[in-house]
C-alpha cells in the first residue's frame, strides 16, 4: 500500500499554486528582458515618442484581453499545457501539432536567442561605452549565458526554482532603479524630450505591426498560469484574479519605465543605443552605470530560466497526448530534471544566436507566436458555441475574444508587408509541419491533397510525353 501511494503521488500533479504564487509567477514571467529590449524596437517601428507610448499602452490592454480569454479557457479546459492544449481541445490535432512544430523550430529557440543576445549586450556594454560592444563578443557571451542556464536546469530543478525567485526580486529592483530617478527628473521639469512627441515627419504606420510585436514581447508571460492549470488552487477564482492584478500592475510599471526613458534620453539616443537601460544610467546617474546593466543581465538570465521551464511542460503534455516522442517527457533518474527537453534546445538556439540579431529574430518568432495565440482565442469563441452546456465559472464578454483575435490575425497578416523576409521564413517553418503531421501523426492523406497529387502527376506525365515526342521528331 505504501508503494502504491508513492506511485500515485508521483503521477498526479498537486494543487500547490495559490493566488499569491500565481501572481508572483505572472509578474516574474512578464517583467523580464522585454522592457529592456523592446523600447528601441517599438520606437523604431512607430516613428515617434508619442505613438510609441500609445503602442505600449495598447499592447498592455491587448495583453489584458488575451489573459482574460486564457483565464476563461482555463475554466473550460482543466489540463495544463498552455497554448498547445487550448488549440488541441478547441480546434483539433492538426493546428495543435503545427503550434508544437513551430514552438520547437521557431518560437522557443528564437525567443531564447533574443534574450541571450540581450544578456550579452548588457553584460558587455559598460566595458565598451560609449562605443557599441563587438558583435562576436556579444554572441559569445550570449551563448555562454544560455549554456549556464541549460546546465543549471539539467542539474537541479530545486536550484533553478530558487534562483528564479531571487531573480524575480532583482527584476523589480532594476525597474525601480529606472522609474524612481526618471520620475524625479520629470518632477523637476525635464520635459524637453516630449516636445513634438507626435511629430508626423518620422511616423511609420506601415511598420506598426512590428512595433506591436516588440511591445507584446515585453508583456509576454501573461499566459504562464495556463502551463500549470492542473496545479492551481481554486483556478476558477484565483486564475482570473491573478491575471487582472498582475497585468494591470505591469502596464503601470511599463508606462512609468518608458516615460522615465524618454525623460532622460532623446528619441535619437534610444535608437542609437544597443542597451537602453545602460544609456539611461549614463545620463541619469553615473553611480547607476555599473549597477543597472548587471541587474538587467540577471533579469535576462531569469527569463531564459523560466522559458526552459515552460518549454519542458509543453513537451510533457504533447507527449502525453501522443503528438511528440515520449523521450522528451522523460526526466533524469537521479537529478529529476527534464534533461531531453532541455538538451533539445541546444542546437537551434546556438544556430540562431550565431546568425541572427535581436530585432529580426523578434519578428521571426513573433509571427508564429501571435498566429497561434490568435487561433487559441478563436478556439474559445468556437468552443462556446459547440459546448454551451459546460459550466462557466468565469466568462468574458464576447467582444474581448473577438477583438483580441481580429487584432492578432490582422497584425500577423500585416507583418508580411512590414518584414517580408523573416516573416516568410517563420511562415515556412509553420507550413513545413503539414507533411510531418500527415506522415507521422495522422498517417493519412486528405482527399484534396490526394486529388492535387494525382492531378500534378498526370500533368507531369503529359509534359514528359510531349517532351519525348519532340525529341523523337528532332
Amino acid at each position: 500500500m505504501g508503494k502504491a501511494k508513492k506511485e500515485e503521488e508521483a503521477v498526479f500533479l498537486r494543487k500547490k499554486i495559490t493566488l499569491l504564487r500565481a501572481f508572483s509567477l505572472l509578474i516574474g514571467s512578464m517583467v523580464g528582458s522585454g522592457i529592456f529590449i523592446s523600447p528601441k524596437g517599438v520606437l523604431k517601428n512607430s516613428g515617434n515618442v508619442g505613438v510609441s507610448l500609445i503602442v505600449w499602452f495598447a499592447c498592455g490592454i491587448l495583453s489584458l484581453f488575451g489573459a482574460l480569454c486564457y483565464a476563461e479557457l482555463g475554466t473550460r479546459i482543466t489540463k495544463s499545457g498552455g497554448h498547445y492544449i487550448y488549440i488541441l481541445e478547441t480546434l483539433g490535432p492538426l493546428p495543435s501539432f503545427l503550434y508544437l512544430w513551430a514552438e520547437y523550430f521557431a518560437i522557443r529557440p528564437a525567443n531564447s536567442a533574443v534574450i541571450s543576445l540581450a544578456f550579452g549586450n548588457y553584460i558587455l556594454e559598460p566595458f565598451f561605452a560609449p562605443c557599441a560592444a563587438p558583435l562576436p563578443a556579444v554572441k559569445l557571451v550570449a551563448l555562454l549565458g544560455f549554456y549556464i542556464v541549460l546546465i543549471l536546469n539539467s542539474w537541479s530543478v530545486s536550484w533553478s526554482a530558487r534562483l528564479q525567485n531571487v531573480l524575480s526580486v532583482i527584476k523589480l529592483l532594476a525597474l525601480a532603479l529606472i522609474i524612481v530617478p526618471g520620475m524625479m527628473l520629470l518632477a523637476q521639469g525635464h520635459t524637453e524630450n516630449f516636445q513634438d512627441a507626435f511629430s508626423s515627419q518620422s511616423l511609420a504606420l506601415d511598420k506598426l505591426p512590428l512595433a506591436f510585436y516588440a511591445g507584446m514581447f515585453a508583456y509576454s508571460g501573461w499566459f504562464q498560469t495556463s502551463f500549470v492549470r492542473e496545479e492551481l488552487v481554486r483556478p476558477e477564482r484565483n486564475n482570473p484574479l491573478a491575471v487582472i492584478v498582475s497585468v494591470v500592475t505591469v502596464i503601470v510599471g511599463y508606462m512609468l519605465t518608458n516615460v522615465s526613458y524618454y525623460t532622460v534620453l532623446t528619441a535619437e539616443d534610444v535608437l542609437a543605443s544597443q542597451a537602453v537601460a545602460v544609456s539611461f544610467a549614463q545620463k541619469a546617474f553615473q553611480r547607476l552605470v555599473s549597477v543597472i546593466p548587471i541587474l538587467v543581465a540577471l533579469s535576462c538570465f531569469g527569463t531564459m530560466n523560466g522559458g526552459i521551464f515552460a518549454f519542458s511542460r509543453t513537451l510533457f503534455v504533447a507527449s502525453r497526448e501522443g503528438q511528440w516522442p515520449p523521450l522528451f517527457s522523460m526526466i533524469h533518474i537521479r537529478r529529476h530534471t527534464p534533461l531531453p527537453a532541455v538538451m533539445l534546445m541546444l542546437p537551434l538556439v546556438t544556430a540562431m544566436v550565431c546568425v541572427g540579431d535581436i530585432y529580426h529574430l523578434l519578428n521571426f518568432f513573433s509571427f508564429s507566436r501571435w498566429l497561434f495565440i490568435g487561433l487559441a482565442t478563436l478556439g474559445l469563441i468556437i468552443h462556446r458555441y459547440r459546448h454551451p452546456e459546460l459550466p462557466r465559472p468565469f466568462k468574458v464578454p464576447l467582444f474581448i475574444p473577438v477583438s483580441f483575435t481580429v487584432i492578432c490575425l490582422f497584425a500577423v497578416g500585416m507583418s508580411f508587408y512590414s518584414d517580408p523576409v523573416y516573416v516568410s521564413i517563420g511562415c515556412a517553418m509553420v507550413l513545413s509541419g503539414f507533411p510531418v503531421y500527415y506522415l507521422v501523426i495522422s498517417r493519412t492523406i486528405p482527399d484534396c491533397c490526394r486529388t492535387t497529387f494525382y492531378y500534378l502527376t498526370f500533368k507531369l506525365q503529359v509534359l514528359l510525353e510531349v517532351v519525348r515526342q519532340e525529341i523523337r521528331t528532332y
